[in-house]
């Protein structure tokens, strides 16, 4: 049976521990509160800007006319997973670094990939391996803001219409709820047309001024940047709803550690305070001999 100090010690750096992990709960829970507004009010407009650019873009001239939109032979494929800059957040960063390598390996197996991580824990994983590396925005998370992520996105763009890239791939976490984040591996670049019956029947009541050229030369820029910046800023509150996930368990856990440590050291003092009288006893029993 372990010692009073060191039952002691560890209930000392099990509280410290608690302190530390409800702080960081805390720290998280506002942070998601501000990441989570900015999401939930970027959806409906994202959403929104895409089905525009569908119903526009699905018209007779087809995906052709939107440089975007061209489909090529794959042989160059740019991957951006999107992960964390710090650690304390659950499997949210090994969910997306698997989903990943597990596009790499089954899906384009013997092309040319390229991985421009955003997050220092994609960028510190991928370094180490043997593909081309992208990294001049691993940092974004530093300053998320539409201008900076805008910058990446129109970088991404051109690679793609210039030929450098056939194919961009995009895996994220998609925030649904603090405790639920769903790993999401998206075609960001051509861009993938829908023409549903739905679409077909709301493309009616669209007036297209001053052309519908001149709508889709606009639009169809600015609607991909938005989805990139929706990516990001899902993954942003993804991470703090699992860190705030991540650190309640750690602060329930320590509760749970605390309790039984007690009781070991409760039942360790105890067991000291018995032997101590029977030492006691056995010494007057001793002397009462002698006499």
């Amino acid at each position: 049976m372990a010692n009073l100090k060191e039952v002691k010690e560890r209930i000392n750096s099990v509280s410290s521990t608690q302190q530390i992990t409800k702080a960081m709960k805390m720290v998280a829970a506002a942070k998601l509160r501000r990441a989570q507004d900015k999401i939930i009010q970027m959806r409906p407009y994202s959403q929104k800007l895409t089905a525009i650019l569908n119903n526009i873009s699905s018209g007779s001239e087809g995906s052709t006319d939107i440089v975007y939109a061209q489909e090529r032979a794959v042989g160059n494929v740019l991957i951006v997973p999107i992960t964390s800059d710090k650690g304390l957040c659950g499997a949210f960063n090994s969910n997306i670094i698997k989903a990943t390598m597990a596009t790499l390996e089954n899906e384009y197996a013997g092309k040319a990939i390229t991985i421009m991580p955003i997050g220092k824990k994609a960028f510190d994983y991928f370094r180490k391996k043997s593909y081309p590396l992208k990294a001049d925005y691993y940092q974004l998370f530093e300053d998320v803001s539409f201008d900076n992520v805008k910058r990446a996105a129109e970088e991404v763009m051109d690679a793609f219409v210039s030929g450098q890239y056939d194919k961009v791939i995009l895996v994220y976490n998609e925030f649904k709820n603090v405790a639920t984040q769903i790993v999401v591996k998206e075609q960001f670049l051509p861009i993938v047309k829908t023409a549903s019956e739905e679409t077909s029947q709301q493309q009616q009541d669209y007036i297209v001024e001053p052309s519908k050229e001149y709508i889709i030369e606009e639009l169809v820029p600015n609607s991909l940047k938005i989805q990139f910046y929706k990516a990001v800023l899902d993954s942003n509150a993804s991470e703090h709803g699992a860190r705030m996930t991540a650190m309640s368990k750690a602060t329930d856990n320590a509760a749970e550690l605390l309790k039984e440590l007690k009781l070991i050291y409760n039942r360790t003092r105890q067991a000291a305070i018995t032997n101590e009288i029977l030492e006691i006893v056995a010494g007057a029993n001793a002397l009462e001999s002698s006499d």
